[in-house]
């Protein structure tokens, strides 16, 4: 995905938008869970972890955006379970070059994938900034403690997750 949202040329945009120092992103992202771990992102630039997913795109929606990142970032094909979080979050943008100075609101829906042991994950390639990164198994008891991690609610959340979706509003 090309830094100003668009596929390059395909057509299909990101639902996110930047003007007067505000940036916007509609985003869906994947819970992958296996033997008291959660698959995490991390890359060789930024000092923490992150959730797999990424933009919906205009028309789509966030069940096909999710299943679509989760086979970019992992090469596997895999089905949505259920819809855990809705997550809004507001956060001055300061980590990532392309968000520094600008005020930022993330409403991103979260859901638990159906991972089977086994399933081949493939390296996860780079981030829309062209940097390198993978995925890594986090374990739920330390999260968040031996390094950064986003979002920070998994740590409290994710050990408790129920079958009903929680409303999460951030501000930091």
């Amino acid at each position: 995905m090309a830094q100003d949202g668009t596929d390059g040329g395909l057509g299909q945009r990101d639902c996110t938008f930047d003007e007067d120092g505000r940036w916007f992103r509609y985003r869906a992202a994947a819970v992958i869970l296996h033997e008291g771990r959660v698959l995490m992102a991390r890359n060789e630039v930024e000092p923490y972890f992150y959730s797999i997913g990424g933009g919906v795109r205009h028309g789509e929606t966030a069940q096909d955006a999710v299943r679509r990142e989760v086979r970019e970032e992992t090469g596997v094909d895999m089905e949505v379970d259920r819809l855990a979080f809705i997550h809004e979050n507001f956060f001055a943008g300061d980590s990532t070059a392309s968000l520094r100075g600008r005020e930022c609101h993330e409403l991103a829906f979260y859901f638990v994938m159906r991972y089977e042991p086994g399933m081949a994950l493939t390296a996860a390639g780079t981030t829309l900034d062209g940097v390198r990164e993978w995925h890594e198994w986090v374990d739920l008891a330390t999260y968040g403690r031996d390094r950064p991690a986003h979002p920070a609610f998994f740590a409290t959340e994710l050990p408790r997750l129920g079958t009903s979706p929680a409303w999460i509003v951030s501000r930091g």
